[in-house]
């Protein structure tokens, strides 16, 4: 069978690489085709367009590229037409894959959504589009699988599939011991350029403040250029390009911003301090617009504030510093934070997502042929 699977960021483009090899299991001979990056690349998709070119974070940004992303939209419509899949597989990034689910659905191809829009969060009436464009949803959060049961849209839970990723990296990477006593945080400033612009000079502010502690970036190759200039002249900060997992795997502690890495902090049992920063504009309409308790997947999940958020205002060097004092090694907040993620392993399962989920598609695939 042929696939066509579209991701707009990095996280997606994981997702999308994991669910390729799951899918190549089950079809040894199916064709993948994506708008994606250099994860489903390598797991064997052609890709037509990168990632990279279609990360745009926040309501004015994206409203600012407008033109950028109408021409890829007519790109993709072409390409789809062109390559005629038996399932186009929209995987979150809903401003984008929404409008090509509507197209697809108008040209009778198969839609199935990996990875739901937050649409438990806002614009529920996306609902009803959801319902009628979508065949089969595929969500990755518990508590998603009865909101959508409740409006009559067909769905599977699978689990997870980061914890594939991360099963996979603990059981072929032992903990190395490190070469010194020192307290090693990892700072996570997201991989959008605009996120890390933003972000990533207030969590370099550590350093200068704990010049007895060393201090990791979790970079972006694609984004090289970016940090040197963003971070303090100090000797105990380095960045590690593509290697947040090899860094969680051995830091004490991290300050990560929000989105998929902060539920892969917690898996790995590292405690966070998340944050986000963007446009105030932008924020400001998103907090009119979004009626959610928390940012960060581990406290929507446990439904409690298990990691401490900093937003906006609040992420600033002073109030950094104190959070951060609260986690290190020895103090009451982290034990209770490491308790929360026992519970948080607990609700979100096992590895195996990725070939549950598979196996589900291809199934259904077949029964429809």
């Amino acid at each position: 069978m042929k696939y066509y699977l579209i991701a707009g960021e990095s996280s997606g483009d994981m997702h999308g690489a994991n669910l390729i090899r799951a899918l190549k299991n089950q079809d040894p001979a199916g064709e993948f085709r994506a708008y994606g990056g250099d994860r489903m690349q390598d797991a064997g998709a052609e890709i037509v367009t990168h990632t990279r070119n279609l990360s745009f974070m926040g309501f004015l940004e994206v409203f600012s590229n407008l033109k950028t992303i109408a021409r890829y939209l007519k790109q993709c419509r072409n390409d789809l037409l062109q390559f005629r899949p038996d399932v186009l597989i929209l995987i979150d990034y809903p401003g984008f894959n929404l409008r090509m689910a509507a197209f697809a659905q108008k040209n009778n191809f198969t839609v199935f959504y990996y990875v739901s829009p937050q649409v438990w969060a806002w614009k529920k009436n996306r609902i009803r589009k959801i319902k009628r464009m979508v065949d089969y949803m595929f969500v990755i959060l518990p508590f998603e699988k009865e909101f959508y049961k409740k409006y009559g849209v067909k769905v599977f839970y699978g689990g997870h599939p980061v914890m594939d990723e991360i099963d996979a990296f603990i059981h072929t990477h032992p903990v190395k011991p490190r070469n010194n006593d020192r307290i090693c945080v990892a700072l996570l400033p997201g991989s959008r350029s605009q996120e890390i612009k933003r972000i990533l000079p207030v969590m370099g502010t550590l350093a200068d403040a704990y010049p007895q502690f060393s201090f990791f970036v979790a970079g972006v190759s694609h984004h090289r250029n970016l940090y040197t200039p963003l971070l303090p002249e100090c000797g105990n900060i380095e960045i590690l390009y593509d290697s947040t997992y090899p860094l969680l795997h051995t830091v004490d502690c991290a300050v990560v911003t929000s989105g998929t890495a902060t539920l892969e902090t917690a898996l790995f049992n590292v405690p966070q301090i998340v944050c986000y920063s963007g446009n105030p504009a932008s924020v400001a309409i998103a907090r009119w617009l979004i009626r959610i308790p928390f940012i960060s997947l581990v406290n929507l999940i446990l439904k409690k504030l298990a990691v401490t958020e900093l937003i906006q205002s609040e992420f600033n060097p002073d109030r950094l510093m104190r959070e951060l004092e609260r986690i290190l090694p020895g103090q009451p907040a982290r034990e209770t934070m490491l308790s929360d993620y026992k519970l948080l392993q607990d609700k979100i399962g096992g590895a195996g997502a990725s070939a549950r989920i598979a196996a589900e598609m291809y199934e259904f695939l077949t029964r429809k042929k």
